[in-house]
């Protein structure tokens, strides 16, 4: 299953689009301000609350992005590596290691947001939050990227069962990781052309129209926590 939207009854399902996406980025904003062990251990519980709310699996999202996760964990490793005694220096390794933790925590709640929101109420969202051709253009990319990204992550699934089936495994890693990279992007490429055409063919509109927002007393709380992810942030600051 890629990570797509999904209808539901959770607390996150009943929320106008609006108050998570200032979840979304006062999160991002205290993740990095808030680097420290114990602070990402505040998040961390946060993060599970919000996860709770979206009743998304951690280990299923995890799962989505098993093709970053590799990368998160390569950073720390090279950093602390030297190419003589002690060959490991911890001291080195503990920075990027914080740093890959927050990015995957900053992950894990936006699956929250997308199995929780529909395309079209995030592109509304932000056609309502900025205005004119700017908030047009956001919105349209917006959706997208979240109509795209799927579509790519099942390609690459499939490119490398392919490559599997063909006994790819035998060559060598950096060899493995060129090959699925060049297809990879080929397909890209050849996806794009085709959204392209498909937009000309269907004469594609840059305002069209968008399902109606409305607040409800569920998106209290949901402002109130994103105000104190707020607050949080610009705290060190003051």
């Amino acid at each position: 299953m890629t990570l797509v939207y999904e209808p539901g009854s959770s607390f996150a399902h009943r929320l106008d689009p609006r108050p998570k996406l200032a979840v979304q980025v006062t999160f991002v904003a205290a993740a990095f301000v808030h680097t420290t062990p114990a602070g990402l251990v505040v998040l961390t519980g946060l993060t599970l609350g919000v996860l709770a709310a979206a009743r998304t699996s951690v280990r299923r999202s995890l799962w989505e992005y098993r093709i970053v996760l590799p990368f998160v964990a390569a950073a720390p490793l090279l950093q602390g590596f030297t190419l003589g005694a002690p060959w490991f220096v911890i001291e080195e390794a503990v920075g990027p290691a914080l740093a890959g933790y927050r990015v995957l925590l900053v992950l894990l709640v936006t699956a929250a947001y997308v199995r929780t929101t529909s395309v079209r109420e995030s592109r509304a969202a932000l056609q309502r939050l900025v205005p004119g051709r700017t908030g047009q253009f956001l919105g349209m990319g917006a959706s997208f990227v979240f109509r795209f990204l799927p579509v790519l992550q099942a390609d690459l699934g499939r490119i490398r069962d392919a490559h599997r089936s063909r006994l790819g495994t035998e060559r060598p890693v950096r060899e493995r990781i060129a090959l699925l990279a060049i297809a990879g992007f080929n397909r890209a490429f050849d996806r794009a052309d085709s959204l392209a055409l498909a937009l000309r063919a269907r004469c594609f509109a840059w305002n069209p129209t968008l399902p109606e927002l409305r607040y409800t007393r569920w998106d209290v709380p949901a402002y109130a926590f994103a105000l104190g992810l707020a607050v949080a942030a610009v705290y060190p600051y003051l």
